[in-house]
C-alpha cells in the first residue's frame, strides 16, 4: 500500500509520516530531505541554486542514500552523513529553489518510485499524490494556518538551538509556498482525489489517529 501525504512547508507531514509508517510498520520515504541534499551539494559547490544549467553539472553524479537505524532515519550525501546538515534553514530556501528545477525533479521522482515499488510506504512532500505516486491507494493534503505553521517550525528550531526568529522562518514559510505552488513542473497543489485535513487546531495524536482511520477505511475498501 502507497500512502502520499503532502502540503506546504511548516505543515507538520514529516513528524505525521515517521509516525504514521512507524505505527503500520511501513517504510517513510522523506522527499523533502531528499531536495535538502541536493540543495547543499549546489551549495557547497559554490553553484546558483535557481540555476537548471549549473545544477545539470552535479545531479547526474550526487548519489543520496537513505539509511534506517534504532535512531530513525539518516542521510547520506556522496557517501557523507549530512543528516543534522540539510536541516539548517539556509539549505531549506535552497532545496526549495531546486525543487524547482525539472532535471532535479526527474531525477529524485526517479528514485522515489522506485523505492515506493519495494515495499508499503509512507511518502511525504509537495507532490507525491499528483505526480509522484498518482495512484497512490490513501493520499492526504496536510495544511496548517502559516502561523501555526511558523510557530511549530520556529518550536523546532529552537529546540535544536538554531539561531533565529518568528519573523525569519516566517517569511522563510511564505517564500516556499509561494516557490512551490508557482513552479512550473509538478507544483504543490492537492490532488482531486486527496483528504483535505487542516491541522491548525488538532495536536499530533489527533492527526495521527485520523489518518490511521483512514488507512482502516481504505484497507477495508480494497478488501
Amino acid at each position: 500500500m502507497k500512502i502520499a501525504i503532502d502540503g506546504p512547508a511548516g505543515a507538520g507531514k514529516s513528524t505525521i509520516s515517521k509516525s504514521v509508517a512507524k505505527m503500520l510498520n511501513y517504510i517513510y520515504i522523506d522527499t523533502g530531505a531528499m531536495y535538502r541534499s541536493v540543495g547543499l551539494a549546489a551549495i557547497k559547490a559554490g553553484l546558483d541554486t535557481r540555476s537548471e544549467t549549473e545544477l545539470q553539472r552535479i545531479i547526474n553524479n550526487i548519489s543520496i542514500e537513505i539509511k534506517n537505524d534504532e535512531h530513525g532515519q539518516k542521510f547520506f550525501l556522496n557517501g557523507k552523513d549530512v543528516t543534522k546538515e540539510i536541516r539548517k534553514p539556509e539549505v531549506s530556501i535552497a532545496a526549495s529553489n531546486v525543487a524547482t528545477i525539472p532535471s532535479v525533479r526527474l531525477k529524485l521522482v526517479d528514485i522515489q518510485r522506485k523505492l515506493a515499488e519495494k515495499s508499503s510506504v509512507v511518502m511525504d512532500g509537495r507532490d507525491i499524490g499528483t505526480y509522484v505516486l498518482p495512484n497512490a491507494e490513501l493520499k492526504i493534503f496536510l495544511t496548517a494556518d502559516v502561523d501555526e505553521r511558523a510557530r511549530r517550525r520556529y518550536k523546532e528550531l529552537i529546540e535544536k538551538k538554531a539561531e533565529t526568529n518568528f519573523e525569519s522562518v516566517r517569511e522563510e514559510i511564505l517564500f516556499r509556498d509561494k516557490n512551490d505552488s508557482e513552479r512550473d513542473f509538478a507544483p504543490l497543489k492537492q490532488a482531486d482525489d486527496a483528504v483535505l485535513l487542516d491541522t491548525t487546531n488538532m495536536s499530533i495524536d489527533e492527526v495521527i489517529n485520523k489518518i490511521l482511520s483512514l488507512v482502516e477505511e481504505k484497507c477495508n475498501d480494497i478488501i
